[in-house]
């Protein structure tokens, strides 16, 4: 507990303490009404002085006023132990909600605890502990085991493995070497890493991630809304009924005022709506924090409550249910050797920065020897024409082989084809092929176990390529060879085919996806470590390259949603019922501060749950 929560918890002691020593005292009249007000006061004073504030603001009706107006009505009434119970009651509520709302910042606070203290800054041979704010880019930072990584970069020298759990929620550390880009947030291992900032504190992937963190509870969901505006009406609403249940009964009965003021207070307890105020934010943000575990970051709880009514998902390809790391996974020799004909290769893209021009290169293994080279030259949309070793080789595909006039013969396996002709005689293919990532067709199938009702891939990639993907996968559609341009109307197809209240998913590596992660219902933004744009588009985003967190992200949306429909129904139940038994006499005070204080504990237990997740459960 915290020091202010400790206070009251002593106050309410003390109060209790107190009330049960005016319960045994044998004293009647003014000094009856003395005894009890010293533990009234003692527990309410701050409830009192809160709502007189909030009425000079023009800020009348409250919770703060409805206690306030409910207790001094019993007060006035002669009910002085009812006045004493139902403060106290309500602030054992008050103290529990407090607990509850602090338990769960507590847990994404912790979870999210990335912000790092300083950065070991190189300078003259020398480190010098700074702040992170202070390094900027192409400055050369040191990290110690077990330290935090303040800011992304590259690694220039060392060794390590990195803890990302906080980002991805995965317990297997990455390991990283000279050469690789490590992100701000993580925990060094075992090993001293030499790294050169490329991002200023600002734009760094854990300054983004706890501006997300910091203002997702700014984006509510409907029901939040609902909420929000049932409480604006519900409570002048109620005082208003409360006023006439304490009029009209006696002056049509002609008398019995007490009793009917009396009744019209228990009803102002009753209608207190702490129970829904408190419990459908928390839930969300519960939810938020147990989506943040499993390292999945919502930007809101309306991207929440979107996210547990998904119907189909839109997938990209490259990147996203692929590694979109291209390797080479066929060599075809005609006439030559296979390690001729990857060497040729390899000599022919070494001035290309193309993914698939490195995957040769790196198939190749062996440092180019550029002084065989005499020229090269890259024939736009057909390949590559170079001179090595004085002889003509042309690398490209079918339609560089057509152009040439080489005949050429076409590959069984799918992927990327590239050719190799030498001094005008074919010299047979290459394949380059992109990975299909290890879960990609395990959340597929998870994602139509939950329902979802289609699941859809975009590409750019060839015919053949797309539907072999899909067909492993396990997709219902697939479209290819598309554009930027062509994946938005698609998208617009998809769009108005869904069903009504429905939602449409995309998700896409966030950045050459923008458009369309823009235009779905939900965007979300897969493998987004240290990717600005990934941040900055979707709705939601993943920390890691795992297809299967879709599934999980949704479980853990519908599992909010559950509870914070639970709570309403439950909530609003028990409210209507004692209102009704209170304005015909038949409920008492004690049932008033269940309806209030116990349906206010019960609902915010049942919201802590979203903060966990389970695992299967839809």
């Amino acid at each position: 507990m915290t020091r202010k929560q400790k206070r009251i918890l002593y106050r309410i002691l003390i109060s209790a303490l107190l009330f049960a020593v005016a319960e045994l005292l044998p004293v009647t009249g003014w000094l009856r009404l003395i005894v009890f007000l010293v533990p009234y006061l003692l527990i309410g004073w701050d409830v009192i002085l809160k709502a007189l504030r909030n009425i000079a603001h023009g800020q009348v009706f409250d919770e703060n006023f409805l206690m306030m107006l409910a207790t001094v009505g019993a007060i006035g009434t002669g009910q002085y132990p009812e006045a004493v119970i139902v403060m106290l009651f309500n602030r054992i509520g008050e103290l529990f909600e407090s607990y509850a709302v602090g338990k769960s910042r507590k847990s994404i606070a912790a979870l999210m605890d990335i912000r790092p203290d300083y950065a070991n800054l190189e300078q003259n041979g020398e480190l010098q502990k700074v702040q992170p704010d202070k390094v900027a880019i192409g400055g050369t930072i040191v990290v110690k085991p077990g330290e935090r990584v303040p800011l992304d970069g590259v690694v220039l020298e060392g060794s390590s493995t990195l803890d990302t759990a906080a980002l991805t929620g995965e317990s297997v550390p990455r390991s990283v070497t000279a050469g690789d880009d490590v992100i701000s947030g993580c925990i060094n291992g075992s090993g001293l890493l030499r790294i050169r900032v490329t991002h200023v504190f600002a734009e760094s992937t854990v300054s983004k991630i706890l501006q997300l963190v910091e203002n997702a509870s700014s984006k509510k969901a409907a029901s939040e809304q609902f909420i929000t505006k049932f409480s604006r009406y519900y409570t002048p609403c109620v005082v208003l009924a409360a006023v006439l249940l304490a009029v009209i009964p006696p002056l049509v009965t002609g008398g019995n005022w007490v009793s009917w003021l009396h009744r019209a207070l228990i009803f102002l307890v009753v209608s207190c709506p702490c129970a829904l105020v408190i419990s459908v934010p928390l839930s969300f943000f519960g939810g938020i924090g147990g989506a943040s575990r499993q390292g999945i970051l919502v930007k809101g709880g309306n991207y929440l409550e979107a996210l547990a009514s998904a119907d189909i998902v839109v997938f990209d390809k490259t990147g996203t249910l692929t590694r979109g790391v291209f390797n080479v996974t066929v060599i075809h020799p005609d006439q030559i050797s296979r390690n001729q004909l990857l060497e040729y290769a390899a000599y022919a893209e070494c001035y290309s920065d193309h993914p698939i021009a490195k995957s040769i290169r790196e198939a190749y293994g062996i440092v180019i020897d550029r002084s065989r080279i005499q020229s090269v030259e890259e024939i736009s949309g057909y390949g590559i024409h170079a001179l090595i070793d004085g002889k003509e080789v042309y690398a490209g595909n079918d339609k560089l082989m057509e152009k040439q006039g080489i005949s050429w013969h076409p590959c069984h396996h799918v992927g990327t084809t590239v050719h190799l002709a030498i001094n005008g005689v074919y010299a047979g293919h290459l394949v380059i092929s992109d990975e299909i990532k290890p879960d990609a067709a395990d959340a597929i199938r998870q994602l139509r176990g939950l329902g979802i009702s289609k699941t859809v891939m975009l590409t750019g990639d060839a015919k053949e390529i797309g539907i072999q993907t899909a067909n492993q996968l396990g997709m219902d559609e697939v479209y290819t060879q598309l554009l930027p341009a062509d994946k938005v109307d698609r998208m617009e197809e998809l769009l108005r085919d869904k069903q009504p209240n429905r939602k449409l998913l995309f998700v896409g590596d966030g950045i050459n996806d923008a458009p369309v992660l823009t235009r779905a219902d939900l965007g979300i933004a897969m493998g987004a470590m240290g990717t600005d744009a990934a941040i900055e588009a979707a709705d939601v985003v993943l920390m890691d390259d795992q297809p299967t967190k879709i599934a999980v992200a949704i479980r853990i949306a519908r599992r909010t949603t559950r509870i914070v429909r639970q709570n309403i129904v439950f909530a609003l139940a028990v409210k209507a019922i004692v209102l009704i038994l209170a304005a015909i006499g038949v409920s008492n005070m004690w049932e008033a501060v269940f309806a209030d204080v116990g349906v206010s504990v019960i609902a915010i237990l049942n919201a802590m749950r979203a903060l966990t997740y389970q695992g299967q459960e839809a």
